[in-house]
């Protein structure tokens, strides 16, 4: 009731309140004695590494949390599934954990109140489509990491078929300082609907690349030449990407825009993990889109059509693009790939991957004349 009444929303790219989360999994009946708590720190977006900040320098505040959300939905069994190319944060989670446990705070009978929950990391191989939910549980099942159909959805079918409740690693940072914040000042933060702080990582050509933690409310603008130094060179903007490789793009027009839910989707952008990638006038557009385009045809799973032709497709235009040998039967034809893969893909690596693609024709729409 706590968290519902606090307004925290997922801060892993949905959005979806955490407390309503938390609820749905606690309703659902344990099997066989058994309900898990997973903290998704795949983190495998390119650009992303907020979730590794904050796991490198305060990974106390995770466990901490992922015992409450324990004892909120009933669960004894915690799992964090980390990329294993996080060695920093892994190891420091491995000496947090023993300290946890040292101090009667994670383990059985916890603080004596007879509450038992265990923590245990699972380590993942770098596989993009692992952040997706069902094949991030297929991998830590020790299958190959590909989503399945929903439902049965994670709350009543997720880990080895026990009901799981799963949340990304700065939606658990913030859970123990609003229990303990009476005076309600993290949600004081913001605007509207969009309560408290965001981490967002900010990258690219930027003059001081790095994590900043923001109130909600303030403008790309101040986050990009305030936070992070304005742009190498004082070049200027090609194109802003939010929310990583699967966000949308813009151009500088937005800089005013406050960075909030609701004003990104007045503008048809999307927040997703918090990543901010700034590209300078040195990239031409198409090259941004056969790059970003490379990186998902690498790491479609290959197992729905849409998404494994799609991809594969798209990259092949876009090439034609580049080499201006294109026609118009092949735009058409890849808007039409672009337009299918988002209503028929089996997860949501190929129902985003051409957010890019569709932002940038709107936008950039010379990028994509035929030229005599």
């Amino acid at each position: 009731e706590e968290m519902k009444k606090s307004g925290l929303r997922g801060r892993g790219g949905a959005g979806f309140p955490t407390g309503v989360t938390w609820e749905s999994a606690s309703k659902n009946p344990a099997v066989n004695g058994k309900k898990f708590i997973v903290c998704n720190a795949d983190e495998g977006d390119p650009g992303a590494f907020m979730d590794r900040s904050l796991l490198e320098g305060d990974p106390n505040s995770v466990l901490e949390a992922m015992a409450i959300a324990g004892y909120a939905v009933g669960a004894s069994q915690g799992y964090i599934y980390i990329r294993a190319e996080y060695p920093l944060a892994i190891d420091r989670l491995k000496i947090a954990i023993a300290q946890a446990e040292e101090a009667g705070v994670l383990g059985d009978n916890i603080l004596g109140t007879g509450f038992n929950f265990k923590i245990e990391l699972k380590y993942g191989a770098g596989a993009f489509v692992c952040g997706e939910g069902t094949a991030l549980i297929r991998s830590m099942e020790g299958k190959a990491g590909r989503p399945r159909m929903k439902p049965p959805f994670m709350k009543q079918s997720g880990l080895f078929a026990r009901p799981t409740c799963m949340n990304n690693v700065e939606s658990l940072s913030i859970v123990p300082h609003l229990l303990r914040d009476s005076a309600k000042t993290y949600m004081k933060y913001g605007v509207g609907e969009s309560l408290g702080t965001k981490l967002v990582s900010v990258g690219g050509n930027v003059k001081k690349p790095g994590v900043y933690e923001i109130p909600f409310g303030t403008t790309i603008r101040e986050i990009i030449y305030d936070l992070a130094g304005g742009i190498q060179g004082d070049r200027k903007i090609r194109l802003i990407q939010f929310g990583g490789a699967s966000g949308k793009i813009a151009d500088d027009s937005i800089l005013d825009v406050p960075y909030t839910y609701e004003d990104f989707k007045e503008h048809d952008l999307i927040i997703g993990s918090g990543s901010i990638l700034v590209i300078d006038e040195r990239t031409s557009v198409i090259d941004f889109l056969r790059y970003t385009q490379d990186f998902f045809l690498h790491e479609s799973c290959g197992q729905c059509t849409p998404c494994r032709e799609g991809n594969r497709h798209i990259k092949m235009f876009l090439d034609k693009i580049k080499a201006q040998t294109h026609t118009q039967e092949d735009l058409e034809t890849m808007q039409t790939f672009a337009k299918v893969m988002p209503m028929s893909s089996l997860c949501g690596l190929g129902e985003t991957a051409q957010n890019a693609l569709k932002s940038a024709m709107k936008i950039f729409p010379d990028t994509f004349k035929i030229k005599n």
